[in-house]
């Protein structure tokens, strides 16, 4: 198991080296995107499990209840608190509070996303970067050296294509999990505005 992991790290650090400079902020630019993916997966989550129904969060709201949180975790549980923390006691009022309740725990749910996206997308534009100077290098050994030095064009040629590879590697995935996660927060807003729609009737 040891020499199996040492070997694979071995392979890595070989891998990295081939694909030169912008290997590193490729692998920055991947660990920070699945840190967040793995931040909004669990998140999302714990807004689907524990749920309250709409007549639920009624109860709570007119009784002056706010959600125990070791029975409620979900979206619906952030609203209700979110409106108990500012309800006025106008029904009026309140109408409108609870939009707004509504509207701040709808764009929570949009936290990172927005990151998420963009660094998937500057992925490829880095691996991209890693091709043309993969390139750059190839051409000044066929400049120096003609056609002659085919190890020093291979360098060149092999840091272009592992750097494109690479780029790709990390934005497929991550613009897969964008979709996924848009997904999930888009149902968990459909979620809100219907529960905020039923206790709004009832205000």
């Amino acid at each position: 198991m040891t020499d199996a992991l040492i070997s694979t790290f071995y392979q890595m650090e070989a891998y990295f080296r081939s694909g030169g400079v912008v290997m590193l902020p490729l692998a920055a630019v991947s660990i920070a995107m699945w840190l967040l993916i793995i931040n909004r997966a669990l998140y999302f989550r714990r807004l689907y499990r524990k749920n309250m129904n709409p007549r639920t969060a009624w109860e709570h709201i007119s009784a002056g209840r706010l959600p125990d949180p070791q029975q409620y975790k979900g979206a619906v549980s952030l609203l209700v608190a979110e409106f108990m923390g500012r309800r006025s006691g106008n029904s009026a009022l309140d109408r409108f509070i609870l939009d707004e309740a509504v509207l701040k725990v709808n764009r929570s749910l949009d936290d990172f996303l927005g990151t998420i996206g963009a660094l998937a997308a500057v992925a490829p534009l880095m691996g991209l970067l890693g091709t043309v100077i993969g390139m750059i290098v190839t051409f000044d050994v066929i400049a120096v050296f003609g056609t002659g030095n085919t190890g020093a064009m291979a360098g060149g040629i092999s840091e272009a294509l592992i750097t494109t590879q690479t780029g790709l590697l990390v934005a497929i995935p991550g613009l897969y999990m964008k979709g996924f996660l848009d997904r999930r927060a888009h149902k968990l807003k459909q979620r809100n505005a219907v529960v905020g729609y039923y206790l709004r009737r009832r205000l």
